[in-house]
């Protein structure tokens, strides 16, 4: 019987696994880790001196660890913090430059349009005269309703200009027929004769064309950089959800508590893990673009003869060969508004050629002096819109870049959330739909981010717009800062650090990693390493069948 119990004795040694990663060496020391976890600022109560068992880890791989549960919880936590500070980082950068892109455009416009008005003032003045000085207001109200139009009031733009030149022909009236007795009723009936009568020319029609064309599409344009950079900020300031928490530490700092803090991701690996916390990022990219092409066709209308410059800068010359045209004909009017409104009763014997009378004005243009800054200031923007189209995509790009292992022999001694070897799964693909098999986000693809959702409908209203400035329509803007509330991704810190299985249904998702070279860690390592021999188990059969 002493034979049979030694023999299975020797069997269930020659059976039994070795203990940790380095077979019946004695266990690591956790030196390392407890100088980078006091290092993130953690307490190192409860840090082990040595390697454990890792069967209580829910995120990292169970070999043995020297993280605990309360690290393994930290570490989720941190990891999520640095990658939401990381998008906030990538964000605020191209928030920045939009806003740059605005300023600079903004402030030119402003001052084509300060020094138009600074030209028609100087050159006004001395050659009209009185007729100018009496009723200057006209055309000071006339700039600022064009400047609020630009800064998106709700004017209506045509009527401003209709009423402006309706205006215009009530005080030039006045003036040229000053020995007559007018009343406002009168006048009311003259400029309603403006369409008729057409004193001023084809001017008002050219005019109305020109300036309703360039101030849609630059109060669009301006409206488009704007609402690009609040889309960017509320964006980027969409949490991250549990399971995205969950793959970002597997894929940060598990590798510190395998004990590999060397070890550097995998680029497919982190690509995968990358568009699956972006999945509905990447769902911006089409509108993004639809927007970013738009605005430049918009801003194509900004350059050229025809452009903001010439169009602003040419105001003041437009209005004044108006003026000559009604003054150069103002008996031919006379007579026709006379015999429209009726005749007025005279007070002197002074005619309209003692007042009027001033030869034709020439107004001096500045905009042969212009250095042409709005010209270059287009392109600029135009190459930088260009240069955005694709932030919505390369955004996993963009944050892997630094992170993953590169150099000689990178593809085989990384880490691939289980080991130092191989990344085997393929690479996903971008947006939402496309990570139903992603093997390291778990992503319920029916239920999309509703922050996100939101910010595409504005781009959508944006490009719309915008396409309808092209065109030359007027559109009325509204506030599209509002903030909108929304559950956006959030995650309670609890459900990261939750004992329970995963809640997001994921239906027959192969697992495609390769078994680790050495030790596993795998969950049923430590199941094996713990069980006792099976054959010490048989020991009381065998006796029984030896006392036979």
């Amino acid at each position: 019987m002493d034979s049979f119990i030694i023999a299975a004795l020797a069997v269930c040694s020659l059976t039994a696994p070795a203990y940790g990663d380095k077979g019946t060496s004695k266990a690591r020391s956790c030196s390392d880790i407890r100088q980078f976890y006091s290092g993130k600022g953690f307490a190192l109560d409860g840090v082990p001196q040595s390697e454990i068992s890792g069967e209580h880890l829910r995120i990292c791989p169970q070999g043995y660890t020297c993280c605990t549960s309360d690290m393994e919880d930290n570490l989720a936590l941190l990891s999520r913090r640095e990658m939401e500070g990381l998008l906030k980082d990538v964000g605020r950068s191209l928030q920045a430059s939009l806003t740059g892109q605005y300023k600079a455009f903004d402030g030119s416009f402003l001052e084509l349009l300060n020094r138009s008005t600074v030209s028609l003032q100087e050159t006004f003045t001395p050659t009209w005269g009185s007729i100018y000085s009496q009723n200057s207001q006209v055309f000071s109200d006339l700039y600022t309703d064009l400047r609020h139009y630009y800064r998106g009031s709700n004017v209506n733009l045509e009527e401003v200009l209709n009423e402006f030149w309706a205006k215009l022909l009530e005080k030039l009236f006045y003036q040229a027929n000053k020995q007559y007795v007018i009343g406002e009723d009168y006048l009311e009936c003259v400029s309603k004769q403006i369409e008729t009568l057409r004193p001023f020319g084809d001017t008002p029609r050219v005019m109305k064309m020109m300036v309703t064309r360039t101030f849609v599409a630059a109060r669009s344009f301006v409206q488009g950089l704007v609402v690009s950079g609040e889309v960017v900020r509320k964006v980027s300031q969409v949490q991250l959800s549990t399971e995205c928490t969950r793959a970002m530490m597997r894929m940060t700092y598990c590798p510190h508590c395998r004990g590999m803090a060397s070890a550097r991701p995998c680029a497919n690996y982190c690509s995968n893990v990358m568009k699956g916390c972006l999945a509905n990022q990447a769902d911006l990219n089409t509108e993004w673009r639809h927007l970013a092409e738009t605005m430049m066709q918009v801003a194509g209308r900004f350059d050229g003869p025809s452009g903001v410059e010439s169009v602003v800068l040419t105001l003041p010359s437009r209005i004044s060969e108006a003026m000559s045209t009604m003054m150069e004909n103002i008996e031919t009017i006379n007579s026709k508004l006379f015999q429209a409104c009726g005749n007025i009763r005279g007070t002197s014997s002074t005619g309209p050629a003692d007042t009027m009378k001033r030869g034709k004005v020439i107004v001096e243009d500045k905009l042969g002096t212009s250095s042409n800054k709005m010209d270059k200031l287009v392109s600029d923007v135009t190459v930088r819109l260009r240069d955005m189209q694709p932030y919505w995509v390369s955004l996993p790009t963009i944050l892997c870049s630094d992170r993953v292992a590169t150099g000689t022999g990178a593809e085989d001694k990384c880490w691939n959330g289980m080991n130092r070897a191989r990344y085997l799964p393929e690479v996903m693909g971008d947006g939402l739909a496309s990570q139903i098999n992603n093997p390291e986000v778990e992503i319920d693809i029916t239920k999309p981010d509703m922050t996100i959702r939101q910010q595409i409908m504005q781009l959508k209203i944006m490009t719309h717009r915008l396409k309808n400035a092209l065109n030359g329509q007027d559109v009325d803007f509204q506030d599209t800062s509002d903030d909108v509330s929304g559950s956006g991704s959030g995650m309670c810190a609890d459900d990261m650090c939750s004992r329970g299985p995963r809640l997001v249904p994921i239906t027959d998702r192969p697992k495609f990693f390769q078994p680790p070279p050495v030790n596993e860690g795998v969950k049923g390592n430590h199941a094996k390493q713990n069980l006792p021999c099976i054959t010490i188990y048989l020991l009381p059969l065998l006796i029984l069948l030896l006392r036979r």
